[in-house]
């Protein structure tokens, strides 16, 4: 069954929208007819960022610096006239050593960019989500269900997406629909780098979580609210 999805009039934005699966999820929206807003740390002339930067209006800032969330969400409310859903792309993965070994800078670094980024840019939206009584989708972890062995930071942050998903979902209920993904490993050139010897066969396409990403914030999902989507695909 082929699902189509129209955003016409809809404007979104999407933080990591550089990286692997924050521009599927772009392509996605824009082939849905929305107006789509990307920010990212990254450049668009930069060989890391993975979108042709025509699909986007982009908007370049630090997600874990507040003064340039404000400036963005700011300047996205003011270029287009509103906002109608935030998708909180922006995360990444560190692990390989257990607590005891782990130092600090890479505890700050995860919690910046996973956890932080999503708590600024929502922050930041909100206000103006209310008004358009919009979405936030972010992206939380299959792992952070449960401790585990060499990535335990890494975990935290993504239960923590998962809690801060469902208390912005309860202290907006009716208004802002706040829901989380939850990949398990992500069909990616940095994960395929990293685990070269697996079964990329089993992994989940981005393309594939981007259409979970676009069903919770269009109007199919208005009863849902602070869910934890799985996206596992096979892995």
């Amino acid at each position: 069954m082929n699902v189509d999805f129209d955003f016409g009039g809809d404007v979104v934005l999407i933080t990591g929208v550089g990286g692997a699966l924050g521009s599927a999820v772009a392509r996605a929206f824009d082939d849905a007819g929305a107006t789509v807003c990307g920010a990212d740390v990254v450049a668009p002339d930069s060989e890391e960022f993975a979108l042709d930067p025509d699909r986007v209006d982009f908007y370049q800032g630090d997600f874990t610096a507040e003064s340039e969330v404000k400036r963005v969400v700011d300047d996205v409310v003011a270029d287009h006239g509103g906002l109608d859903a935030l998708c909180n792309i922006a995360g990444t993965w560190r692990g390989g050593d257990p607590i005891h070994e782990t130092d600090v800078d890479t505890f700050d670094f995860l919690f910046d960019v996973n956890l932080k980024t999503t708590f600024l840019a929502s922050k930041h939206a909100l206000p103006h989500l209310r008004e358009s009584e919009g979405a936030i989708l972010s992206v939380s972890a299959r792992s952070s269900l449960e401790g585990g062995e060499g990535d335990g930071i890494y975990r935290a942050t993504k239960a923590g997406v998962r809690l801060l998903t469902e208390t912005i979902a309860e202290e907006n209920l009716g208004t802002v629909r706040a829901n989380a993904v939850m990949p398990s490993v992500i069909d990616t050139p940095m994960n395929r780098e990293m685990m070269p010897g697996s079964d990329f066969s089993k992994w989940v396409d981005p393309a594939d979580i981007a259409e979970v990403v676009m069903f919770l914030c269009s109007d199919a999902a208005t009863v849902t609210s602070g869910a934890a989507v799985p996206v596992y695909g096979e892995a």
